[in-house]
């Protein structure tokens, strides 16, 4: 016979974590309605500001938010960034206190995390569950300009329509992620807090948009030739599958095949180790790239022109 009581015993800590977190969290998460619809926003710092998807945001300049307390406040949209599908919102009138953000580049597969959101306009609604898959790729548009968000967060965390925008909390209580889209029966996605998109909260704090710089270069990851693995201590680099005619890369000379190795010399080995190098600051500077062609290494320099939608 099964030992009850260490199945009670397991099932008492997992729920004294999800409550412990939920308890944690819910008062730092908002329902938004804007003119397009809602969702959910995070409060991240003491002035009120909160944090949501793009989507959510839309076309909208503001809307009225719901707290986990009843209360309630009008909010403006500090800046939106459908490339990342991130915004954020500016309450009029005091807020909770922020939550706090960790890393979620230091998930693992397995992790217990909790999913706290207004689904279905639900203000404060919990669901938990686990990191079922790391470094998926959400694809993601703005007008006629595409982009993939790197390293999201899968998880089966029950996600319902109104939960974007919500928390993806640890199991300490600290935001990793803002959930974005329902993927699938029993499938979530959230977009990471880790340091590439908190560069793009603190830029849209700033300057309510976000410019980046663009090579025109299509990619996948690819391990590297032992030999050059060995020589050079890095296993895995970015494959190139199509450079855009006529754009920086393809006057630099990339060329598909080629194996991106680094880039202003940091070490590549996906679409986002590129993506970090390409902010406003590189626009229109010389930019090294070091790539592995036909067995030798070639350096070329690529000079990043404004990404314009």
């Amino acid at each position: 016979m099964p030992d009850e009581s260490v199945d009670t015993s397991a099932m008492d800590a997992y729920s004294r974590i999800v409550s412990t977190v939920a308890a944690t969290v819910t008062s730092h998460v908002a329902s938004v309605r804007l003119r397009n619809g809602g969702g959910s926003a995070v409060i991240f710092t003491p002035q009120g500001h909160m944090l949501t998807n793009a989507h959510v945001v839309s076309s909208s300049r503001g809307g009225n938010a719901t707290f986990a307390d009843g209360s309630t406040s009008r909010f403006d949209v500090v800046g939106a960034d459908p490339l990342s599908d991130l915004a954020v919102l500016s309450t009029r009138s005091a807020a909770p206190e922020p939550a706090e953000f960790g890393n979620a580049d230091a998930l693992v597969v397995g992790q217990l995390v909790v999913a706290v959101g207004s689904p279905l306009g639900l203000t404060g609604s919990v669901t938990a569950g686990v990191v079922s898959a790391l470094g998926r790729s959400l694809p993601v548009s703005q007008g006629r300009v595409g982009r993939v968000i790197e390293n999201v967060i899968q998880t089966d965390a029950a996600l319902n329509p109104g939960n974007s925008g919500g928390a993806l909390a640890d199991s300490v209580g600290r935001v990793v992620g803002i959930n974005t889209a329902v993927a699938g029966f029993g499938l979530g996605l959230a977009v990471p807090i880790n340091p590439t998109t908190r560069r793009i909260i603190d830029t849209l704090l700033v300057e309510g948009r976000v410019r980046r710089a663009y090579l025109g270069v299509v990619g996948v990851p690819a391990p590297l030739p032992d030999d050059v693995a060995a020589r050079t201590g890095q296993r895995a680099g970015l494959r190139v599958v199509e450079v855009v005619r006529g754009g920086p890369a393809h006057r630099a000379g990339l060329r598909e095949r080629d194996l991106v190795l680094t880039v202003a010399g940091e070490r590549i080995v996906d679409a986002q180790g590129i993506q970090r190098q390409l902010f406003a600051e590189v626009i229109g500077t010389n930019l090294a790239v070091t790539v592995l062609r036909n067995g030798a290494m070639v350096d070329v320099f690529a000079t990043p022109i404004e990404l314009t939608v």
